[in-house]
């Protein structure tokens, strides 16, 4: 789908004089449009709220993801990780209702999380992964005002796109049961349920009950059915730690317990520790696959959720184009920076925008309210580091399964599609590497066009992508030949 330069207008919009707009409007009215669009405060209010609640997750699952270490052995502090994440989504989804003005949510993107922490820290520090944050979020400005989005959307085969999101998922999820405990590295195989075949401990069946009470709240349409259950897993949690039938040291991250007030100020002391250079261990091809990696990762991702969540909320016209589409984008690619910058990943849009938008939200008023709820969250940072990391890791998995519905829009029948499909999905997870799979369905798919005799259809820059890794691929050999270690 292409954007024309001149942005379309919804009818609501194209109102004049004499339509039905009522006269004596606020200036909230006029600013966000809300009567404009059909909508009233009292509706957009409500609307901000339930996409809060159905995102709220993210504070519980971003410092998750980010809890590993580094290549020099460090880790972020969880605290610090929760002020960061709560920060960079306030200052995102604020300035999407601000300036883009439309009913859309941002927080730290998992699929980007999962890159920077499976992928970019075990091969540089932190800082520095957060500057490779920085980096893909200014690619996708540019790519945004220049006008390249359209021809990198229109180059990379529709199929790939959603492998891509697929695999991350598949990712995301194996993440979520290795953290939980349900699955370790086996002894005799690469992997066993627990530790010697069998689960051990209530922790992670704790992980388990919380896993399938989310997906009995979503089978039956609850909103805010993963914060439910993480808050339900947490209480039982809690319930069963001060009982005494779960020992202190069964919990992987601390036993569920508060300490001290409730309330306390935020820790932004991850805030502005952001590095650019210092990759002359990594290599410049591996830094410039790093950044294509999350930039698949955000942007496509981005451009599908902010099309369908707009076309829900009936902004988009009869030809299916968004009216400020492209500073939407500019802002989710601003995201990128900002997460970065404050030391949470990068930001992009929330597909569960589209729960405030069923509660009537069509402007960006409700996502200045999702926003507020996000910066109130940084003075109840103690709250939230409670959630043992057995119950946070249950909604990985819901959202690893969330992303791999992607496969209905997969033509199964097209082995032209499926193969690299499947390549780029299944790749991920069991090379434990996302650019992995990326370039196993880029090269699978070229390949495979080729031998059909269908080179023409395939397109200089998936061309171009394809040489790119085929040296990825053939990397160890070719250093080899040129003697270079």
């Amino acid at each position: 789908m292409t954007q024309q330069s001149v942005e379309p207008r919804t009818t609501a919009e194209d109102a004049g004089a004499g339509s039905r707009v009522p006269a004596g409007r606020s200036w909230l009215d006029r600013y966000f449009h809300i009567s404009q669009r059909g909508s009233t405060v009292a509706t957009e209010v409500r609307g901000g709220v339930t996409t809060f609640m159905a995102m709220a997750y993210i504070l519980l699952l971003n410092p998750l993801i980010l809890s590993g270490k580094d290549a020099a052995g460090d880790t972020l502090g969880q605290k610090a990780l929760i002020t960061a994440t709560a920060f960079a989504a306030a200052a995102t989804t604020l300035l999407m209702g601000f300036a883009g003005k439309v009913p859309l949510a941002l927080a730290a993107g998992l699929s980007v999380s999962g890159v920077i922490s499976s992928q970019v820290a075990p091969q540089m520090t932190w800082p520095q992964a957060m500057g490779m944050c920085v980096m893909y979020g200014v690619v996708i400005m540019l790519l945004v005002v220049t006008g390249l989005r359209e021809m990198i959307m229109n180059a990379i085969p529709l199929a790939l796109k959603h492998g891509i999101t697929m695999g991350i998922g598949l990712f995301i999820a194996l993440i979520g049961f290795f953290k939980a405990g349900f699955v370790h590295q086996g002894k005799a195989t690469p992997l066993s349920l627990g530790p010697a075949g069998e689960l051990a401990g209530w922790p992670v069946l704790l992980f388990a009950g919380t896993l399938l009470l989310i997906f009995m709240l979503q089978a039956r349409n609850v909103p805010g059915a993963i914060l439910i259950g993480i808050v339900s897993g947490t209480v039982v949690a809690a319930i069963l730690n001060g009982a005494g039938v779960i020992k202190a040291g069964a919990w992987s991250n601390g036993a569920p317990e508060l300490h001290g007030s409730a309330v306390s100020m935020p820790d932004f002391s991850l805030f502005g520790h952001v590095e650019f250079g210092g990759w002359g261990e990594v290599g410049a091809m591996t830094v410039g696959m790093i950044v294509f990696t999350l930039v698949l990762a955000g942007f496509f991702d981005a451009m599908a959720t902010i099309i369908g969540v707009g076309t829900e909320a009936k902004l988009a016209d009869d030809r299916g184009r968004m009216p400020g589409l492209s500073k939407a984008l500019f802002i989710d690619g601003a995201g990128g920076a900002i997460g970065g910058v404050a030391g949470g990943s990068g930001q992009t849009v929330f597909i569960e925008s589209a729960t405030g938008v069923g509660e009537g939200a069509r402007t960006g008023l409700a996502s200045v309210v999702t926003g507020l709820f996000f910066a109130a969250c940084l003075f109840f940072t103690p709250l939230t580091a409670i959630v043992p990391q057995e119950v946070a890791s249950a909604a990985l998995v819901v959202i690893g399964a969330m992303m791999l519905m992607n496969a209905r829009h997969v033509d199964w029948a097209d082995r032209a599609t499926a193969i690299p499909v499947f390549l780029t999905v299944v790749l991920m997870p069991f090379t434990y590497t996302i650019t992995t799979g990326v370039a196993a369905g880029v090269v699978s798919y070229v390949a495979i066009k080729a031998a059909q005799g269908k080179a023409r259809e395939i397109g200089a820059f998936m061309w171009g992508l394809t040489a790119i890794f085929l040296v990825y691929f053939a990397l160890n050999p070719i250093e080899s030949w040129l003697g270079v270690h």
